[in-house]
């Protein structure tokens, strides 16, 4: 079935830059496109709120600060906030493209996976939390669908910080997210605290769940298993299946005690355990049950449209033939097992809380947004909280040197006493365009890059300054301050513009000479030629031919004239007047006769030039006849 025919976002352009393509997902929070990024023209997936969640001013800001947070995120094994917007009401992020599918997916075509894999799998996203970890974010909800295997075999981690968002909205939305993720819910986690330990408690579950095939706990509806996580200690994986070693026990066991302070620190902390855990199993042990992961696999996957809730919670199973308690219907369902578990939500909650809160060791952070350093200081002061600066962030709505950010954020559970750090808001994020003339089309893109812009389309022209294969104009021009990303137009110079080569054959060398420099061009001597009807001195011919275009500067070659070729004058002395004047002829010359006492004896008696002399061809001879 396509999911994509009836969708209004398909093919919309969003924010003016984000073309919708197609839909791929569809979860409780939002829903997934396959979007193209027109000004980097590369493909991007938008994560689209629900309309109901994007009315939420609440959950807008709080979205927004998630998404900021994880934007400052780096690391191959995390999926890239490129972006966050909204447009016309919809809100959406823009993240890296990840082609493959999820570990839930694997999951379900293989069941459950070897030690080996299951630790191949578990490090890079343990390496994706440990940055995440020192940088102050938290997760929140790891679970098999936010691990995505990509074709190409790389493993990342994606919706860092969603839940958190998520948890800020209303009880219904806290409740879908719960649904989605109890499973893999730390015991803080229904007092609604959550730090690093929270994470690694879930990628623990997550493990019991990649060796076995199953997660630990299961009940007939969602409190039943929030309470079996508060009340109960995760079973050794060994429980469900025999054959694994008593180091993946211990492994597992660390990472999932109830309470937070007995378990690895961090993600870090539990990556260093993970990787001495594998020292510790043989091969044999490592290899276990089922064949080695190859992540580049095709898979049988559910249609993309399920909502993520429809598979978090696996139904319980019961013996062959007997029918799930949980199917049996709301039927027998009364009134009173409806007061019961609600008493026993109130109860888990209400217990666990005032277990872990103590006697007020927990306050509320306030919110100190939109406020000046000094003000939130003393804001957070006078409720016990002391501050540090963090790095500022550039911000399109908070005027600079203002409050944009908190860690914690408002209304998360902060221990008195403890640091709050203050993100200011250096202002809107500009960059002023650099100087572009006179570099290379790629000197230009590295200079543009240096200050996180981008080259955009490019043209070409001729100028009188700026040589051949340089910028020679741009657009936006020096100086102007645009946001990060902005594609600078540039002109590419095609050096000295042509011109068209004047005629100079017949003129004089020092004329052409002088028509030539005129027109921007030099002149180059060829060899002399011979010319019957070009004087000497003067060009007989000129390449290129006149009319031609060719660059400022440019070299055009003349041929100057020598004149007629010289020829060897015949001797015709003694010859008669006709004889002579025939011989001459055919020679070349032309002929005078000058008859002498009226020629009577008609036999030429001198001539000049003289015979066997040299004398340009076509020149005259004078014959003096008697």
């Amino acid at each position: 079935m396509d999911t994509t025919v009836t969708d209004a976002l398909v093919g919309r352009l969003l924010d003016g830059r984000y073309r919708v393509v197609r839909r791929i997902a569809r979860g409780g929070m939002a829903v997934v496109y396959e979007a193209l990024d027109t000004r980097l023209d590369r493909p991007v997936a938008l994560k689209v709120m629900h309309p109901w969640l994007a009315e939420d001013a609440t959950f807008v800001s709080k979205f927004i600060h998630e998404a900021r947070s994880a934007a400052r995120l780096s690391h191959p094994n995390i999926v890239a906030v490129y972006d966050q917007g909204a447009d016309d009401g919809t809100v959406f992020l823009a993240m890296e493209y990840v082609q493959g599918h999820t570990l839930r997916d694997l999951l379900r075509e293989r069941t459950r996976l070897s030690p080996r894999e299951a630790l191949d799998l578990l490090e890079p996203v343990l390496s994706a939390l440990a940055v995440a970890h020192r940088a102050g974010l938290v997760h929140r909800d790891i679970k098999p669908e936010n691990v995505l295997l990509a074709d190409d075999g790389r493993v990342k981690v994606a919706d860092f910080g969603l839940a958190r968002a998520a948890t800020a909205q209303t009880g219904q939305t806290t409740h879908g997210l719960l649904m989605g993720t109890v499973a893999y819910l730390a015991p803080e986690q229904a007092s609604g605290l959550a730090d690093e330990r929270s994470d690694v408690y879930s990628a623990g579950i997550m493990l019991f769940e990649m060796l076995t095939g199953v997660p630990p706990f299961t009940a007939e509806d969602v409190m039943g298993v929030v309470y079996r996580h508060v009340h109960e200690d995760v079973p050794p994986p060994s429980s469900v299946v025999p054959t694994l070693a008593g180091p993946l026990d211990e492994l597992v066991h660390e990472a999932t005690r109830r309470d937070p302070a007995r378990r690895p620190a961090d993600a870090a902390a539990l990556l260093e355990r993970v990787e001495l855990t594998r020292h510790q199993l043989s091969p044999a042990q490592l290899g276990g049950s089922g064949h080695p992961v190859d992540l580049t696999q095709t898979l049988i996957v559910p249609i993309p449209g399920t909502p993520a809730v429809a598979t978090a919670v696996p139904a319980p199973v019961g013996p062959p033939g007997q029918v799930p308690r949980a199917a049996l219907g709301a039927k027998r369902r009364r009134p009173v097992v409806v007061g019961l578990l609600l008493l026993l939500l109130v109860t888990t909650v209400v217990g666990y809380g005032a277990w872990w809160l103590g006697s007020g060791r927990y306050t509320a952070m306030p919110s100190v947004l939109g406020l000046t350093g000094a003000a939130a200081t003393s804001k957070l002061q006078a409720d016990g909280l002391s501050t540090k600066l963090g790095d500022p962030v550039f911000s399109e709505t908070v005027k600079a040197g203002l409050v944009v950010d908190t860690r914690p954020a408002p209304a998360e559970q902060v221990r008195k006493g403890s640091t709050v750090t203050l993100v200011l808001s250096s202002g809107p994020e500009r960059y002023a365009v650099p100087s572009l003339a006179g570099m290379t089309p790629d000197q230009a893109a590295a200079a543009l890059a240096a200050v996180n812009l981008v080259v955009g389309t490019s043209s070409n022209g001729y100028s009188q300054t700026i040589p051949a294969g340089q910028v020679m104009a741009q657009d936006p021009g020096v100086g102007v301050q645009v946001k990060r990303d902005t594609a600078v137009r540039i002109t590419v110079s095609r050096g000295l513009p042509p011109v068209s080569v004047p005629k100079i054959t017949g003129a004089t060398l020092d004329q052409a000479t002088t028509t030539l420099k005129n027109a921007k061009l030099t002149i180059k001597r060829g060899t002399d030629a011979f010319s019957q009807t070009v004087p000497a001195g003067s060009v007989v011919s000129q390449t290129p031919a006149a009319g031609t275009s060719v660059a400022q500067g440019g070299t055009v070659t003349v041929v100057v004239s020598k004149g007629p070729p010289l020829v060897t004058v015949p001797d015709v002395v003694g010859m008669n007047s006709k004889d002579a004047t025939k011989t001459l002829t055919k020679a070349g010359f032309t002929v005078t006769v000058n008859k002498f006492a009226g020629g009577f004896f008609d036999r030429v008696r001198f001539q000049d030039p003289p015979a066997n002399s040299q004398a340009p061809m076509g020149s005259n001879v004078t014959l003096t006849v008697f």
